[in-house]
Formats: C-alpha cells, sequence, structure tokens
C-alpha cells in the first residue's frame, strides 16, 4: 500500500516540477517535444523519411494531438487494467507500456500517408508518361517532359531523371526500366515498362491502340485503389470499436459472477495469469489490424 502511495506522491511532483520549470511553454508539448526528440534520434531511417515527407505533406500531428493521444492511450489502459486486476501499480504500468506503443502507431500512420503519395506519384508518372510518348514517340523524351512539367516530387521525381541520365548513358532503355521496376514495384509501371519495351525492340507500327488500353488499365486501377481505401476506412472504425468491446467484456463477466467473486477469484495466480493473457492477445489483435491498415495502401 505504501508503494502506490509513493507512486501517486512521485506522479505530483513530476507535474509540479515541470509546471514550475517550463510555466512559459505548455507542459504536455514539453513532454511531447522531449519524447519526439529522443526517438527521431535513434528511430530508423525510413522512419525518418516517411514522416519528413508526412510533415511536408501537411499531415503530421501537432504536439497537442500527441499530448490528446498520449493521454487517451494511458487513461484508456489505466482504466481497463484496474477493471481487470483492481490494483494501481497494474494500472500504471500498463498505463506506460501502452504510451510506449504511440511511436509505433506514429510510425505506421506516417508509412500509409508516405504509401498513398508515392501511389499518387507513380499514378502520375506512367499516365503522363504514356500521354508525352503519343506526341514524341520516343520513352525518353517523354521522361523528360514529365520530369520538366513540375508535377512530379522527390523522390518519384529523382528517380525519373535517373533513368533518363541511365538511358542516354548505356544507350538503350533496358537498364533504367529495370531500375524503376524494382524500385516501385507496382504492376501498372511492370506493365508500361514492358510496354515500352515490346515498342522499342519490336517497332511496333501501331502502339496507339496499346497505349490506349494501358491508359485504360491505370484508370481502372486508380479507382479500384480509392474504392478499397473507403472499405478500408469503414472496416478500420468496425474493427476499432469491436477491439475496444473485447476489452470490456470483463465487465460482462464481472456482471455474471458478481464483483466479490471475481475478486476472490483473481487472488489466484492462474486468474491473473488469463486475464494478462487477454489483455496481451487483444492488444496484439489490435495492433495487427492497425498494421493492415496502414501498410500496403496502394497495393495490388
Amino acid at each position: 500500500m505504501y508503494l502506490t502511495e509513493l507512486l501517486i506522491i512521485a506522479a505530483f511532483v513530476v507535474g509540479i516540477y515541470l509546471f514550475r520549470n517550463y510555466k512559459g511553454d505548455n507542459v504536455g508539448k514539453y513532454v511531447v517535444g522531449q519524447v519526439q526528440g529522443m526517438y527521431d534520434r535513434f528511430a530508423p531511417y525510413s522512419f525518418k523519411v516517411v514522416r519528413e515527407k508526412t510533415k511536408q505533406l501537411g499531415q503530421e500531428y501537432t504536439p497537442r494531438q500527441y499530448t490528446i493521444q498520449v493521454t487517451l492511450f494511458a487513461g484508456f489502459a489505466a482504466v481497463v487494467t484496474y477493471l481487470y486486476f483492481y490494483n494501481l501499480i497494474i494500472s500504471i504500468i500498463y498505463a506506460l507500456i501502452a504510451v510506449s506503443f504511440v511511436p509505433y502507431i506514429t510510425y505506421l500512420r506516417c508509412k500509409k500517408v508516405y504509401s498513398e503519395f508515392l501511389f499518387e506519384q507513380v499514378q502520375v508518372y506512367t499516365s503522363n508518361t504514356i500521354m508525352e510518348f503519343a506526341t514524341t514517340q520516343s520513352f525518353v523524351k517523354a521522361l523528360e517532359g514529365v520530369a520538366n512539367s513540375g508535377i512530379l516530387e522527390d523522390p518519384v521525381l529523382s528517380d525519373v531523371r535517373q533513368m533518363i541520365t541511365m538511358s542516354y548513358d548505356n544507350g538503350t532503355i533496358d537498364e533504367a526500366l529495370d531500375y524503376m521496376s524494382k524500385l516501385y514495384p507496382y504492376y501498372i509501371v511492370k506493365n508500361m515498362h514492358q510496354l515500352f519495351l515490346q515498342i522499342t525492340k519490336e517497332g511496333a507500327q501501331n502502339s496507339a491502340d496499346s497505349l490506349e488500353n494501358m491508359q485504360m488499365d491505370i484508370d481502372m486501377l486508380v479507382e479500384s485503389v480509392y474504392r478499397d481505401r473507403i472499405e478500408r476506412s469503414s472496416f478500420h472504425k468496425n474493427f476499432l470499436t469491436f477491439g475496444i468491446t473485447l476489452y470490456l467484456l470483463v465487465m460482462l463477466v464481472q456482471y455474471l459472477l458478481g464483483r466479490d467473486t471475481y475478486l476472490v477469484l483473481l487472488q489466484r495466480w492462474y486468474v491473473q495469469l488469463l486475464m494478462h493473457g487477454v489483455l496481451i492477445v487483444n492488444t496484439y489483435f489490435l495492433l495487427k489490424g492497425e498494421k493492415y491498415y496502414n501498410e500496403n495502401v496502394g497495393a495490388e
């Protein structure tokens, strides 16, 4: 019991210290800033890249939004685990663990934003290259037209310029097409490159129909991808509702058994182990769902 009281006192002391020393700034903003700085320092390169692009696109969370997210995670974890174990120390531990997942959720969200951005850029690259080729009848000239049009952004823009350089250096487009296909393994990219190789190698006399069919394939893919995004969003809301409901099933168990009976059962080590298992499995279930929702956006 003394340990519980010491933890509460320590929390108050930390809160007072932060308020007194950073009263000129928002305390939540300071805390989030420190956490972000620490995570940026040790974060993998891939996360830094996608987060920087998320900032450029104006979709990065503000310090206030991060503070709300941290508060919700910690508060929900503390309340739910207290209903499971009626132990303040366990609730605090689970609340800290829940907050530690915020960087991972942030990574998934940024990865989703970056994936959507890349798909849109790939769509622009393929569509406009086909239109430019229809005019110039030269793949390299088509690439130059797309690169100079101002509609592409990095990293796709830099990669297109690299393709142009490789084509001039090698005298063929083979290596350049292989380079781009490996970087962006979308089937519309591979199909378009295969079509241009066929036109270049075999000297197709009438490529207009093939290019038009390729453009129609791209339009159909884009439509299906955006439809998939809407369906994913609807699934995500239902999934989160279902996952949160699973956490709260312990209230139904207590209602059926009676709170006093539940507390007696909770004194047995294997019942506590079972409750921890329920929390861990349900959390894993939610994290897997979040990973599915945020990854492979735009994949065929």
